[in-house]
């Protein structure tokens, strides 16, 4: 049988067709996209169905590799031989690793050297901690494996086994048969070759990085010549005797990682490499995995011990570090899991231990499984240990805008989408300083980017963090507004502003917001609006998910937390404390996001450039038309004492202040409030409570197109309304949302598409 199937004629790469007798399955060609079909499918189908553990793609492309080999699907032999014949293996495995030569360029273009030269003594310490005891005890535990396994394997080989990361290596310096010098010349060239390409290739790729200025597209020549770089370098380390792999590796470290070359090529490569081609070279591991060699008590107790092993060593000596580096047991755990994930480099290593015939089919199935538990239990493992909110032993006293002690520190967690809510922030900052305050304003600003399934992730990491240090310390400083614009502004009004960026799935950026609000103790946090101005003067939706993290953030926060409706407050530019002049207006109805609004307004008149107008309404009987009923004395009733308190605090300091005007109207319908309002139309800036406590509020109309704003912010961005003022509507924070706050929140309502129509077609 094994002479008959080595003297099988290769197959020829397209077939004639079916109707000229042809079989597609006995041509390459159309038997590879037929496997590259099943592979998809088959992946993308067990990512969904494991979304809800929220475990990542690369276990559903293990599992669906193993279930296509000979564990599961290949246990039929018609199958296997149909459509995965020892014929066809040559070319999925070729095309598989050619994929894997630009996948692992793609991980050294993510690595950015110089922040393994400021890496913490703390964190080299946890990482060497983690190497170091996994290996010992793999050691160990690898004697175990030589005496029942794999009788013929050499010492050397068997520690390999139980070092398997670093059994690429191992393997490259190693052999059965060959002299001792050949391992050394190996290692000799290798070393040769990282250093011809540490000298040469910084220059040409700086070079060619110089003429891809930002902004403009990427000329396709500098991009084939970068590719055919990686195949070369490919070529020679797999010449000496190292690995194709490792030469790509090594070609993308080199890439500079700053400007536009470097996101040419990820946008250039990474699609069909991590989308096309990684599937490939998973079914190909699985091809070579079968469980049914684990048979009896003694191989599954070898397979229990290697689990343990590699668990107990990589997460105990992680832990142990950890907390002589006092980090908390809870983060360290929890990092300890993190550490213990194992995925597609460790399958590398395990490809080319089983290729080069160090591991037998027993162990490479045993240590393929052992990689899928491992990272299989990451994230449940994870998610139940590791709750930051409850981590926190910092007393969070200040919550709220509104505080016994006005003349404490002010810490604002400010978010944005782009460079579109720069100019308007700033300014807001500026207003929001007040005067006398303990420690000042401290500002974070938080650059909200979407993440997705891309393994482009930590590029952008590089581009929103420079090693470690928050991105406004960027060399290139200039080629990025919002570093400028926050630079500028930090130097001009000396207020402590600390810029990050969330990178995170919209499902949950309300997580990061709310655990990062909560870990800098801000009292509150201030939303970019997620629909823009157009020039008409009505809105248009900037993109629809910024609407339902709001929604969510507004829900979960741990403080007050403010919606901006950006009108151009200030104009397109940061405006000096000098050159301030504003009108702003805050309306007072009644309940706890309206003592929030005043007391932001409040704050706001203590800068030499505000004015505050301060309305408060107060429903009057006489005013109350026949038609309209509505229990005066019961709306007294419920009115909360705290309001009173609350104004006769604030009207005091308005004796004092005069850049505060305080006024009370008497209103009978809500026609009489709307009425009001518009008499303020020419202010700067709108502050309101999300939700006041007033019944005429209540009546307005409550299909409104933006719940999260309330009753009145609806009113003040709708089309009727003629202001360039900027609306900020804000939600006191009171440890848990109840009633109509709530409610307003879980509604669905008429879709951006349709509001946006209709008010259109009220403009007409």
């Amino acid at each position: 049988m094994a002479s008959n199937a080595t003297c099988l004629p290769p197959m020829k790469a397209t077939s004639n067709g079916v109707f000229q007798g042809d079989n597609p399955l006995h041509h390459a060609l159309p038997l590879l996209i037929i496997q590259i079909c099943i592979v998809l499918a088959l992946t993308r189908l067990l990512a969904f169905l494991l979304r809800p553990l929220r475990q990542p793609r690369v276990i559903a492309e293990i599992v669906g590799g193993v279930l296509l080999g000979p564990s599961a699907l290949g246990r039929n032999h018609k199958y296997l031989h149909a459509i995965f014949p020892p014929r066809s293996l040559t070319v999925l495995d070729t095309l598989a690793n050619l994929g894997l030569l630009f996948f692992l360029f793609l991980v050294g273009l993510e690595l950015d050297p110089k922040s393994l030269r400021q890496t913490g003594k703390k964190a080299l310490s946890i990482a060497l901690a983690g190497i170091s005891l996994p290996f010992g005890l793999g050691v160990g535990a690898s004697f175990v494996l030589r005496a029942t396994i794999s009788q013929a394997m050499s010492a050397a080989a068997v520690n390999d086994v139980a070092a398997w990361i670093l059994l690429a290596l191992a393997v490259a310096l190693s052999g059965t048969g060959r002299s001792p010098l050949v391992s050394l010349w190996v290692f000799l060239c290798g070393f040769g070759f990282i250093l011809s390409c540490m000298i040469v290739c910084p220059f040409v790729f700086k070079w060619i990085a110089r003429r891809c200025p930002e902004g403009e597209p990427v000329d396709e020549i500098y991009i084939c010549a970068t590719l055919g770089a990686v195949l070369a370098a490919g070529l020679v380390t797999d010449i000496i005797g190292i690995h194709a792999l490792f030469g790509a590796f090594v070609i993308g470290v080199l890439v500079p990682k700053e400007g536009a070359f470097a996101g040419a090529l990820v946008e250039k490569v990474e699609d069909i490499v991590s989308g096309l081609f990684l599937p490939l070279y998973f079914v190909s591991s699985g091809l070579k995995t079968n469980v049914a060699t684990i048979q009896g008590a003694q191989s599954w107790g070898l397979l229990a011990l290697v689990i343990f092993t590699a668990c107990f060593g990589k997460i105990f000596g992680t832990v142990l570090v950890s907390l002589c580096c006092k980090v908390r047991f809870r983060e360290a755990l929890t990092l300890g899991f993190l550490m213990n994930t194992k995925g597609l480099v460790e399958l590398i290593v395990l490809n080319i231990g089983k290729d080069r015939g160090v591991l037998n089919d027993q162990t490479f199935a045993i240590m393929v499984l052992m990689a899928l538990f491992t990272t299989f239990i990451t994230t449940p493992v994870v998610v139940a240990i590791y709750k930051p909110a409850e981590m926190a032993k910092l007393e969070y006293k200040y919550r709220t805008i509104q505080r016994k002690e006005p003349d404490t520190q002010l810490r604002m967690f400010i978010c944005f989408h782009s460079t579109r809510n720069i100019p308007t922030l700033i300014n807001l900052m500026e207003v929001s300083r007040g005067t006398g305050k303990k420690g000042g304003l401290r500002i974070y600003a938080m650059h909200l980017m979407e993440l997705s399934e891309r393994s482009s992730a930590i590029l952008m990491v590089h581009k929103a963090r420079n090693n470690g240090l928050p991105f406004w310390n960027k060399v290139n400083s200039d080629t990025n507004q919002v570093v400028v614009a926050f630079d500028a502004f930090h130097h001009l009004s000396q207020v402590s502003i600390r810029p990050t960026t969330a990178i995170s799935p919209f499902s949950s950026m309300h997580e990061d917001i709310c655990t990062s609000a909560e870990r800098k103790m801000a009292a509150i946090i201030i939303l970019p609006f997620h629909k823009h101005q157009r020039v008409d003067g009505h809105f248009e939706t900037t993109r629809a998910d910024f609407r339902h993290v709001n929604r969510r953030v507004l829900e979960h926060a741990p403080c007050s937390v403010g919606i901006l409706v950006d009108r151009g407050l200030g104009g397109p530019s940061h405006i000096s404390a000098s050159n301030v002049n504003y009108t702003v207006t805050a309306f007072f109805f009644g309940g706890h996001d309206d003592r929030e609004a005043l007391s932001y307004g409040a704050l706001m008149a203590e800068h030499t450039g505000i004015r505050l107008n301060a309305v408060r309404f107060i429903v009057d009987s006489k005013l109350i038309p026949d038609s309209l009923t509505l229990d005066v004395k019961d709306e007294s009733a419920v009115e909360d004492t705290s309001d009173e308190e609350f104004l006769a605090e604030f009207k005091q300091r308005v004796s004092a202040d005069g850049s505060i005007k305080y006024e009370e109207v008497g209103v009978g319908s809500d026609a009489d409030i709307v009425g009001t309002i518009f008499k303020y139309n020419r202010s700067n800036l709108f502050i309101i409570g999300r939700m006041p406590e007033c019944r005429l509020v209540a009546a307005f109309d409550k299909k409104s197109e933006c719940p999260e704003l309330g009753p009145v912010g609806n009113l003040l961005i709708s089309p009727q309304f003629k202001t360039t003022a900027s609306v900020l509507v804000v939600q006191q924070y009171r440890g848990q949302l109840m009633g109509d706050s709530l409610a307003s929140l879980k509604e669905e309502n008429t879709s951006d598409t349709e509001a946006e129509e209709a008010a259109s077609q009220e403009s007409r």
